[in-house]
């Protein structure tokens, strides 16, 4: 339980003690125990954080989250976030309610010899040494609370592990559900590695039920060998009573590609952090990002890419569109360190803001130490254009389809950066229906 009393935030001992008494091997139990001590030398993060300046956690965590019982919802209600959730059932899907892995709402197709898609607590099971040498993220779990707190409650979440030379055909979605009677929290912990020269498609999608407040804590670990190919989709989109606090961290080897496809929807407070390690030559990096917060949403998005060796290319988009009274923050961060000699490296962000109370924090960051780069880097925020607005009024189209039409092309850029048919128009329906604008 995530609960306070006196302004100390505390988390439920007694429950964790109760897991590590079951049998689980020796270096998990080590290993939680280290998130666990990490995680109470940190304490929950407050705006005196440079990291969190911009965004208040503290007041929504004074609620008492306790982890989410292992037993599997069932009724109407998983079926229909099933349906909301599923954008082809050619996908091969894997469903966690809670954290936890259910088979009965899960598709596996038939796979590529030597690729393993399971959950992780299968995997633990079955192949605990394999998965010892890939729970990794040492060093992040040395400043991040919550990195440190979801390694403390490592119990489930998805393990994609492909083969050398192995192309995926069918790309691979992740569905996390949150269903409870009470407020609750889950920590779903993802291991994804990609051999040489092979080729995958992930998509993550979070939902929950209406009903009370609940907090996801979601932590992906990604691993790119050399002149592998990735496309990483994350949709979020959890209700507006969740709290959504998420890191995805990659490491990618020579000459492969990695593209991030970011969209934020959902939640009263979502903070994403994504960080990428360029740790060989001729690699390409790229990342997206939409985020529409309104009402009073708060939606942070954190980005970090490290240029560490030369010859490495790395392109950044993220736009925003606030309406409300909702607040959006951005920091991206490039480091490019001494040894990246002939790095490019691009970063944007754009935000437009459809209301007089809202509100963004943008702080784009370059850090240089290799003198042979080309770095750009910079942020806009503002209104709608009048002018084309005007322009769209005076051909007779009506006010509120003008807005609608400037604001899907605003997005579009970011939108039709994705690949994936089923996913596009899962995000343009989301654009046009569930934000309140009419269909184009």
């Amino acid at each position: 339980m995530i609960a306070t009393e006196t302004d100390t935030y505390q988390i439920d001992h007694a429950r964790l003690r109760e897991e590590q008494s079951s049998i689980i091997p020796t270096w998990l139990r080590e290993l939680r125990e280290r998130g666990l001590n990490r995680f109470t030398e940190l304490g929950i993060p407050t705006t005196r954080d440079e990291e969190w300046r911009f965004t208040n956690i503290a007041p929504l965590l004074k609620k008492p989250f306790k982890v989410a019982n292992g037993a599997t919802p069932v009724g109407s209600q998983i079926d229909e976030l099933i349906q909301q959730a599923a954008l082809d059932d050619d996908f091969h899907r894997l469903v966690f309610v809670n954290g936890r892995f259910a088979e009965q709402w899960s598709m596996r197709h038939e796979l590529p010899p030597g690729v393993i898609l399971e959950n992780l607590a299968e995997s633990i099971r079955q192949n605990p040494d394999l998965i010892e040498r890939r729970l990794t993220g040492e060093a992040e779990l040395e400043h991040s609370a919550f990195l440190a707190l979801n390694t403390a409650f490592i119990e489930d979440g998805a393990h994609i592990s492909v083969p050398d030379g192995v192309v995926m055909d069918r790309p691979i979605h992740l569905i996390f559900l949150s269903v409870a009677d009470e407020p609750s929290v889950s920590h779903p912990r993802n291991i994804v590695s990609l051999g040489k020269n092979s080729r995958a498609t992930i998509v993550e999608s979070y939902l929950g039920v209406e009903g009370p407040a609940y907090f996801t804590n979601a932590v992906t670990e990604i691993e790119l060998g050399d002149s592998a190919d990735m496309d990483h989709h994350k949709l979020q989109h959890e209700q507006p009573n969740a709290l959504h606090v998420a890191a995805t961290h990659v490491r990618q080897q020579a000459s492969s590609k990695f593209r991030s496809h970011y969209f934020s929807f959902g939640g009263d407070l979502a903070r994403n952090e994504l960080t990428c390690a360029l740790d060989g030559e001729a690699i390409e990096c790229t990342l997206n990002g939409l985020y529409m917060p309104s009402g009073d949403q708060v939606m942070d998005c954190r980005t970090r890419i490290d240029h560490l060796q030369p010859h490495c290319n790395s392109y950044e988009l993220y736009k925003g569109i606030l309406d409300d009274r909702a607040k959006g923050v951005f920091n991206g961060k490039i480091y490019v360190h001494q040894d990246a000699q002939k790095t490019d490296a691009k970063q944007s962000n754009q935000a437009i803001l459809l209301s007089d109370d809202a509100v963004i924090d943008t702080k784009p960051q370059l850090e240089i130490y290799a003198d042979d780069v080309r770095c750009t880097h910079g942020a806009t925020v503002g209104a709608l254009d009048e002018k084309a607005l005007y322009y769209l009024r005076s051909r007779g189209i009506p006010a509120d389809f003008a807005r609608t039409i400037l604001i899907f092309a605003f997005a579009n850029d970011v939108v039709q950066g994705v690949e994936v048919p089923a996913v596009r128009r899962r995000l343009e329906s989301i654009l046009l229906e569930e934000r309140g604008l009419p269909d184009v």
